[in-house]
């Protein structure tokens, strides 16, 4: 019998279950069109992932909450944000004026990249922990938040009614603003809270 390693059993689990929640979130999503435009991250990052797992593999810490990004997304796309159970719960528990499920999403969007550009730039620049490091990973995150914003106005542009669902915004004129501040709270919340965390994941496994 062939002993897996632990460390590569995780990571197969991790993939098993991000596939089986990409083909439940793929059966009869609440709009087509943005259950693709959700999802392609994911389905990219999973190629990207498995491209550069045997030359550059990534601490468990980080695949672990690119998972969990992940299914922030699938729900997202299968459901559509504004529609999403959960976020209708907290809306009516907390009396609020909207579904905030995308919120979340926004935060991810911070919270989740930074860990990441943070892991990619200790290992493979002379940038390490200290306040320079902040800065760059909050940029990096800031420029990626502002960037997925001019892709949904590219396909606001393109696609016209059919890409309401994509943006969410929900009425709101400043939604975009508020997907920007809540990525960058994101990145800034991941460092302060798992920067010592993640220092010793790179340590224990050895990548540092």
């Amino acid at each position: 019998m062939i002993a897996i390693p632990r460390r590569s059993a995780q990571l197969w689990a991790l993939l098993l279950a991000t596939c089986s929640i990409l083909l439940w979130s793929g059966i009869g999503p609440e709009d087509r069109i943005t259950w693709v435009l959700e999802v392609a991250p994911v389905v990219i990052g999973v190629v990207l992932i498995l491209a550069t797992y045997p030359r550059f593999p990534l601490t468990r810490l980080v695949y672990i909450w690119l998972f969990v990004h992940g299914v922030i997304l699938m729900v997202g796309g299968h459901y559509t944000y504004a529609q999403v159970p959960i976020g209708f719960w907290i809306q009516e528990t907390f009396d609020l004026a909207r579904n905030n499920y995308d919120r979340l999403g926004h935060l991810a969007q911070g919270f989740i990249p930074a860990l990441l550009a943070r892991e990619i730039l200790i290992r493979c620049s002379p940038v390490k922990a200290g306040r320079w490091l902040v800065l760059y990973v909050t940029s990096i995150c800031l420029a990626f938040s502002a960037f997925y914003e001019m892709i949904e106005w590219w396909v606001a542009i393109i696609s016209g009614e059919e890409a309401v669902a994509f943006l969410a915004t929900q009425g709101d004129p400043w939604d975009t603003q508020w997907d920007m501040f809540l990525a960058l709270c994101g990145a800034l919340a991941a460092q302060l809270l798992l920067g010592k965390v993640h220092d010793g994941a790179l340590k224990d496994e050895q990548y540092v």
